[in-house]
């Protein structure tokens, strides 16, 4: 078997079928989407010309999630990266989504060890349990097929300018609104 460390191979031949070379079969782009959610890496390559088709194929997945009326991109969002490429911004347009896409994930693992040694007064609620296992299996669900790490280069000096204020201040807005979710939840009760 492969190491899962080293991007899983497609190669796609002339006819458009896009080939697993590791396990010798073929696949569709909701199998390549299925091994991302999974956490691997994947490098689909044109086996004629060994082009890389990677990005092609990754916006292609997105559109037909999209299509299908799983929206996750809002409209000013899309509107905004079309525009980003006929401007200036398009230079900086990569690392902002890079780093936008890693305070979210820290975002998520902070509420992840929070919603486990934050005391709860909801805890006396009937079913509480079972709601916090659903936001549980939600959050993991939401996190799992984002690799720990950055998913890019930070802009320079970027890291030195985090203060631990500004990441006490995170914390505290995260605890703020998960109270805020708390006391709505108690609303319904």
């Amino acid at each position: 078997m492969a190491d899962k460390t080293e991007p899983l191979l497609i190669k796609r031949y002339a006819s458009r079928r896009l080939y697993n070379t590791e396990t010798s079969d073929y696949v569709t782009l909701d199998d390549i989407a299925g091994f991302i959610a999974e956490g691997r890496e994947v490098q689909i390559v044109d086996l004629k010309s060994g082009d890389d088709l990677t990005r092609q194929y990754l916006l292609q997945i997105i559109a037909e999630h999209e299509s299908r009326g799983e929206s996750v991109l809002p409209v000013d969002v899309l509107t905004d990266l079309v525009r980003s490429y006929t401007t200036q911004a398009q230079s900086v347009v990569p690392q902002f989504l890079a780093a936008s896409f890693e305070m979210l994930r820290e975002g998520q693992s902070k509420m992840m060890e929070n919603m486990n040694t934050i005391p709860n007064p909801m805890v006396q609620m009937p079913g509480f349990e079972a709601l916090q296992a659903q936001q549980q299996a939600f959050m993991q669900a939401m996190m799992s097929g984002w690799p720990a790490g950055s998913s890019g280069p930070m802009p320079e000096g970027e890291a030195e300018a985090e203060k631990p204020a500004e990441k006490d201040e995170d914390l505290d807005e995260i605890k703020r609104q998960l109270a805020e979710l708390q006391s709505k939840l108690s609303g319904m009760k």
